[in-house]
């Protein structure tokens, strides 16, 4: 099978074998596989040596004897393995059953969802909170839909008008114009308090975006961090309000743990209300239940061997360039 694998600041397009079953694992054939213009591309600038992809969704082929949740020709939406390729092992908890009425394109951000979703649950908010969103890349957009199908105060921004009218289409409020004008919008629909929280989703090591979060939150409110950004920030603008400062990790606890991801153990239900698996479910439940509209974000749909071409102009021209999908 072809797969697409960094190898020295470089995409290749290489043929391998199809994976060996294990007891634990999924064997599933690709049907969208989505791009990310954040991890994906750092791990190809970084010349790191790893097969791509973690986002997709696809058909089930073969499901190991110690799997009784996933059939065989079911549909599933993955997170967290290899997708880039034309077969790709699942892990039990990095798969989610897809009702047949749910888009595959749409399922195969999955990934990127149960990262936006886990950096929801971080912000800890609460019915009729308010949120500002910072940075609207395909990442940014999904926490701004979530976060509005949850009910709360939206707020995007973004340097890029593109991106803010991508926001707009589904009803989101979202700002290009100066840091001051975000600044008094905020002033007049929390009576001048500041929201809640701001989470960064904007990748910059120009600007220090901790500062400029710290100017619109309220007393006491929080910074989530989930973009690749300056960690920097003014202390006393901090201590002054009490900030909360904290970082998102990826989809949830559970991921990057082996004994969780590879050997298939879960945390008590009753102690980790939230794993990677149970927010990559909650992804797919918005889907089915039509509360994400992703057809806005879609901005491309390529062959695999035109991998590389995708990565080079998301890099020269990131405003034409959203949810792009590779399609098996």
């Amino acid at each position: 099978m072809k797969a697409a694998r960094s190898e020295n600041g470089n995409v290749a397009i290489v043929d391998i074998g199809i994976p060996e079953l294990t007891k634990t694992s999924i064997l599933v054939q690709t049907e969208y596989s989505a791009l990310s213009s954040g991890t994906e591309l750092m791990v190809v600038q970084e010349k790191r040596t790893t097969f791509l992809g973690y986002s997709a969704t696809g058909i089930v082929r073969e499901v190991g004897s110690g799997i009784t949740h996933i059939k065989t020709g079911q549909r599933i939406a993955c997170y967290g393995v290899p997708t880039h390729s034309e077969y790709f092992m699942a892990n039990k908890h990095s798969v989610s059953i897809v009702p047949e009425h749910v888009d595959p394109r749409e399922a195969a951000f999955a990934g990127i969802g149960t990262i936006a979703i886990q950096a929801l649950r971080q912000a800890d908010l609460h019915f009729g909170e308010s949120v500002v969103v910072l940075g609207l890349g395909l990442l940014g957009q999904m926490v701004a839909q979530i976060a509005k199908a949850a009910a709360y105060h939206v707020i995007g921004v973004d340097l890029i008008e593109e991106r803010c009218r991508i926001a707009e289409q589904v009803g989101i409020h979202a700002d290009f114009h100066s840091p001051e004008e975000v600044k008094e919008y905020i002033r007049q629909i929390t009576d001048g308090e500041g929201v809640d929280c701001v989470i960064i989703c904007a990748s910059s090591k120009n600007h220090r975006l901790i500062d400029q979060g710290l100017e619109w939150i309220r007393d006491r409110g929080k910074i989530i961090i989930v973009g690749d950004t300056h960690t920097e920030f003014d202390r006393n603008a901090m201590f002054n309000k009490e900030a909360q400062i904290t970082i998102s990790r990826a989809g949830g606890p559970g991921r990057y743990d082996e004994s969780y991801e590879k050997e298939g153990h879960d945390y008590p239900y009753s102690y980790v209300r939230w794993t990677m698996n149970r927010n990559l479910g909650e992804y797919v439940r918005l889907l089915a239940d039509h509360r994400l509209n992703l057809q806005p974000l879609i901005t491309g749909i390529y062959r695999l061997e035109e991998i590389e071409s995708v990565y080079s102009s998301t890099r020269s021209a990131p405003q034409n360039s959203m949810g792009n999908l590779i399609a098996f």
